[in-house]
């Protein structure tokens, strides 16, 4: 009897604890469920606040986009006036000596890169490598037979370009780290730029002794895009010129 009541009880408990588990699979099953349903409620719900966002950045960039176009169009009809087209002259020419706009021309490229020659014992490595005096000394010698526009690998050189060396490469304008080859392009009269270069114990010669390498190549149209720093002074200001506030 004793055995049968115990048998009877595990039996009970076995179905109670079945009975548990199917309770217990439900509540996470439902719970589950109810998270998934609210994660999916909250995406969708994040979804059209995107949407609305899109939208209306859309429609702000339209009406930015319409103001541009009717100022670009007043700005044209005041440039077709004969009043300023002198002021107009003179504006597009200071534009072009800083650097402001792209530019366009004949000219030439010189294509600087380093030594290939073997060190020779005893010798500094240093002479075999291009450095940013030899950078310099090609800008001025350019600047000096008339070169109206300069870049270096692309990057615009105005009157505030420093050149420096860092390591291995340059550094052009503060931000653009520069390797060989190093591609000057100058806008001018091409004949006389590449005679500058050229003459005989000029900048070239003191290079190629050294194993540089050094190529120049004139075109009839090379473009030279605008400079894309910040151009602002901080500390310089306009004399004031007597008799104006």
């Amino acid at each position: 009897m004793v055995a049968l009541w115990q048998r009877l009880k595990d039996h009970n408990f076995y179905w109670v604890f079945i009975a548990v588990g199917l309770i217990l699979g439900l509540m996470v099953a439902t719970q589950f469920r109810m998270a998934r349903q609210q994660a999916q409620a909250v995406s969708i719900q994040r979804f059209n606040e995107l949407k609305a966002d899109v939208q209306r950045a859309r429609q702000e960039h339209q009406v930015l986009q319409e103001r541009v176009d009717e100022l670009r169009t007043q700005l044209n009809q005041l440039a077709e006036n004969p009043a300023l087209v002198e002021l107009r002259s003179e504006l597009d020419a200071a534009r072009i000596q800083a650097g402001a706009i792209d530019v366009a021309g004949p000219g030439i490229e010189v294509i600087l890169n380093d030594s290939s020659a073997a060190v020779q014992p005893g010798q500094n490595p240093n002479f075999y490598v291009l450095h940013d005096e030899d950078i310099l000394k090609v800008l001025n010698e350019l600047r000096a037979a008339g070169a109206e526009a300069l870049a270096i690998n692309g990057e615009r050189v105005i009157s505030r370009t420093e050149v420096r060396c860092i390591g291995p490469a340059i550094l052009v304008n503060k931000t653009e780290r520069l390797v060989p080859p190093y591609v000057i392009t100058a806008i001018g009269d091409p004949e006389t730029l590449e005679a500058s270069l050229k003459m005989k114990g000029g900048v070239i010669d003191s290079l190629r002794y050294w194993g540089i390498e050094v190529d120049v190549k004139k075109h009839p149209v090379v473009v030279i895009k605008a400079y894309k720093g910040a151009t602002g002074f901080k500390y310089a200001r306009p004399v004031a010129v007597e008799g104006e506030e």
